[in-house]
């Protein structure tokens, strides 16, 4: 436990009890954190959230009390929900960039493609060409000493 009384006791202008639910998620050296998640649930309440949920969630409950507090304090109509909207916005503009980059990606690949299948000559056709090349050479008599 913390020297002292916790934030939510002087708060409130209490003693704090050793056993104080407060105590070890508002410390004496920020009292804004309380005054904000007093200001918008209640000592009383967040005092029974606390103790109705287990004790490794509390420190995580509290913090969330305290930005979701503070952010109705800074913005009290739309709170905490304007800046999950912005985000859930931004998150869906950087996906559709995404497919579109993702899409001019095979766009150009399939255009590098058909440009090489037209500027390299086909492999198997030139083979065969050359097959027959072959053939049409030493059949002829292209040399008057080299006789069948």
């Amino acid at each position: 436990m913390i020297s002292g009384r916790c934030a939510a006791c002087k708060s409130q202008r209490r003693k704090c009890p050793s056993d104080c639910i407060f105590s070890p998620y508002f410390p004496p050296n920020d009292p804004q954190r309380f005054a904000c998640v007093h200001r918008i649930y209640g000592c009383s309440n967040v005092g029974k959230m606390l103790q109705q949920m287990p004790v490794q969630m509390r420190a995580q409950a509290v913090d969330t009390l305290y930005m979701e507090a503070r952010w109705r304090i800074e913005d009290p109509v739309y709170g905490c929900v304007k800046l999950i909207s912005q985000l859930h916005q931004n998150l869906n503009d950087t996906e559709s960039e995404l497919a579109k980059v993702k899409a001019l990606i095979a766009f150009h690949k399939l255009q590098i493609s058909q440009v090489n299948e037209l500027h390299q000559p086909d492999l198997d056709a030139s083979q065969s060409n050359v097959e027959q090349f072959q053939f049409n050479y030493s059949t002829q008599n292209h040399y008057p000493w080299f006789i069948n």
